[in-house]
């Protein structure tokens, strides 16, 4: 199996790709939690990857998305990723922002990710 390190750079080099969906199926858990914020958790795969598909569906423009830096703990088995976006978004306009994804990873796989962000 991969180190975290390996597949954090997996991931991020899919998403920097544009291969968001794909990068979901192949690290996310079954039972995964996802949240923003402080919204209500996501809970389970299937209803992560539903907000995932509206989430890339509703892009009408990319400008761009940088990994700023990367924080691993194999031990801890957690990444902190901090990454920098850019694009306009069908429901929430012009966003341009930095954004901190906390992730718990468990036999190869994200179980629990966390995004924290201003606006």
């Amino acid at each position: 199996m991969a180190s975290i390190k390996e597949s954090v750079e997996k991931l991020n080099n899919m998403i920097l790709k544009g291969e968001i969906l794909p990068a979901f199926d192949k690290f996310y858990a079954d039972d995964v939690v996802m949240q923003d914020n402080d919204t209500p958790a996501r809970e389970g795969k299937k209803a992560c990857r539903a907000f995932e598909e509206a989430f890339v569906g509703n892009l009408t423009e990319f400008r761009g998305a940088e990994v700023k830096n990367v924080l691993v703990s194999e031990e801890a088995g957690i990444a902190t990723i901090e990454w920098r976006f850019d694009y306009t978004h069908k429901e929430w306009g012009v966003r341009n922002y930095t954004q901190v994804a906390v992730q718990r990873w468990k036999d190869g796989k994200i179980v629990n990710e966390n995004f924290l962000y201003k606006g």
